[in-house]
């Protein structure tokens, strides 16, 4: 004889999905059979559960929540307390018909990323559609799309990230400008911007202009230097263009560079 496979079903709506709550006291209320129910917290549970499993997320910042994002640790500047504040507000204020995202700055390790990711999963947890894609994995992922063996097109790959409700492009501008790239990056951005959809970006390089390290060079640095500097702001990688377009779709979150916030909050973890 099989065995019979047993499931749990959920005490408060017995498996319908639905639970009894007193009148007026809910605004997703509902009459079924004269009874007025919601949605119960298990149906809640189990989207926020599918939302978070389709967003992408690497498992490197899994653990990563607003909640967790400390600056108490010898060194923290000022600038991450502010941060943090500004992502929690965002989450707690999002409107999807606003189409405003955020363009966190700064240099390797000051906690972008964690910022970002924990911004989307208070935003999932309320329901909301998120995406996260790293900018040099997303363009290997286009560009594998070109190969004849490979089943999937460039139009499966840009088409949630066309739509997706919010998406976290992380660490724009890693990989360094070709017109191919600087046309794939126009087009995501473009679009997004067009249908007002909210986007969160996480960036290592300076927000300055096309050159502007490299002009602020004292003039007696040798032409070495002055290479070693080219492509180091974030309108090298991208475009004067596109930079002038983020600062339209994004509120700009800085970070200051001489926090290191990963080592930081591993310190502080241990004390």
């Amino acid at each position: 004889m099989a065995a019979t496979i047993q499931t749990e079903t959920c005490p408060l709506c017995d498996g319908t999905g639905w639970k009894s709550i007193p009148a007026g006291s809910h605004k997703d209320e509902r009459r079924i059979n004269e009874r007025r129910v919601t949605r119960c917290d298990c149906r809640l549970q189990a989207r926020n559960q599918s939302l978070l499993a389709s967003a992408r997320i690497p498992r490197r910042y899994e653990h990563c929540e607003l909640a967790s994002y400390s600056t108490d640790f010898p060194g923290a500047h000022p600038s991450l307390e502010r941060a943090h504040f500004k992502a929690f507000r965002f989450a707690q204020e999002y409107d999807p018909r606003d189409g405003v995202g955020l363009l966190f700055t700064g240099t390797i390790g000051s906690g972008k990323t964690h910022l970002a990711v924990g911004v989307i999963k208070e935003l999932m947890g309320k329901g909301v559609p998120c995406l996260f894609y790293d900018y040099r994995e997303l363009l290997k992922e286009i560009q594998n799309s070109y190969n004849s063996t490979v089943q999937t097109t460039e139009l499966d790959i840009l088409r949630p990230v066309f739509e997706t409700e919010v998406l976290v492009l992380d660490e724009l501008g890693a990989v360094k400008p070709t017109e191919w790239v600087g046309d794939t990056v126009s087009i995501i951005l473009n679009a997004r911007y067009n249908e007002s959809r909210t986007t969160i970006i996480t960036t290592n390089l300076p927000n300055l202009p096309p050159g502007e390290y490299k002009n602020n060079l004292p003039s007696t640095s040798k032409e070495a230097a002055r290479q070693a500097w080219q492509d180091k702001t974030l309108g090298d990688r991208i475009g004067e263009p596109m930079r002038s377009r983020l600062h339209e779709m994004c509120v700009i979150v800085e970070l200051d560079g001489n926090s290191d916030f990963r080592k930081g909050a591993r310190s502080a973890s241990f004390r």
